[in-house]
């Protein structure tokens, strides 16, 4: 399976597709409040993620159901809620799928159409139930059962083998020793202007705004986009920073994520002046 996967990641051939589906996907999902909801920008954390317990968790339950006595009207409920639930959890993940860099994509469209088998293979065995053929609606559950694990599996691969949609900089953090880190005097530090400094060797920017100053690691959340590269934009009346790569946003007063396709918020570092000069150090 590693050694399929890796070719799955490497195989340019997939993008003639994928390509196509990003397209649409970005066309048909064009706004920006629509997209950051399905990032799960509201909640500092990827949605997609959550969403899928739902289905998944109901069609374990309906095969659980299916092989004890008496359960047929419980496993054909669980089964519909499961599929039904795949439809939101599926667009949610085609929203951060549009947003990853080619090789992620490619692995990403194999673990999607897996589930789609999955979601195709339930649909089949939810119309056998409702039409009394309970024996092949079991018989197609388990094979669904069997596709969607397999897309788990894929996606397993996507998030923790490629780091897809998890936090990409927080890492760094531990690469910073314990301890005050001294930054430069705060006399130099110009107003509300972008600087980066580094902390052992891991690169931080600096946002002075009047006697306040924020530090936050500068690698973007998302794909590892250079923060210090952004642009400084004015948003619902806060200063945040723009990655420059695919345009996530974060709060400079908080790095709380504004726009995606970051699920995560930017990670800030506490901050102290002692004798004039700027300090930082680990959460």
């Amino acid at each position: 399976m590693r050694a399929l996967l890796t070719r799955i990641e490497q195989n340019s051939r997939l993008d003639r597709v994928g390509d196509r589906l990003q397209r649409a996907v970005l066309a048909t999902l064009r706004p920006q409040w629509l997209k950051d909801l399905l990032h799960g920008v509201p909640l500092g954390h990827p949605l997609h993620p959550a969403m899928v317990q739902v289905p998944v968790g109901a069609w374990i339950s309906a095969a659980v159901l299916d092989v004890m006595p008496g359960q047929r009207r419980a496993a054909t409920t669980l089964t519909a809620v499961g599929t039904v639930s795949a439809v939101p959890a599926a667009v949610a993940g085609l929203n951060d799928w549009a947003a990853l860099s080619p090789d992620q994509r490619r692995v990403g469209l194999v673990h999607a159409a897996a589930n789609s088998v999955a979601v195709g293979l339930y649909a089949g065995s939810l119309a056998a139930r409702f039409s009394g053929r309970h024996r092949l609606g079991r018989t197609l559950g388990m094979a669904g059962l069997s596709a969607a694990s397999m897309g788990a599996y894929i996606g397993g691969h996507l998030a923790y083998k490629q780091g897809a949609q998890v936090n990409q900089s927080i890492s760094e953090l531990h690469l910073i020793s314990a301890g005050w880190h001294e930054l430069g005097d705060m006399a130099s530090l110009p107003q509300r202007q972008l600087i980066t400094r580094e902390i052992d060797d891991v690169s931080v920017i600096l946002y002075r705004h009047g006697d306040d100053v924020t530090v936050m690691l500068e690698r973007c959340p998302h794909q590892s986009g250079p923060l210090g590269q952004g642009e400084v934009q004015q948003i619902d009346g806060h200063d945040c920073v723009v990655c420059p790569w695919h345009g996530s946003t974060f709060r400079l007063n908080g790095g709380e994520v504004v726009h995606g396709p970051s699920g995560n918020d930017g990670q800030v570092l506490p901050t102290r002046i002692r004798n004039g000069v700027l300090e930082a150090r680990l959460p």
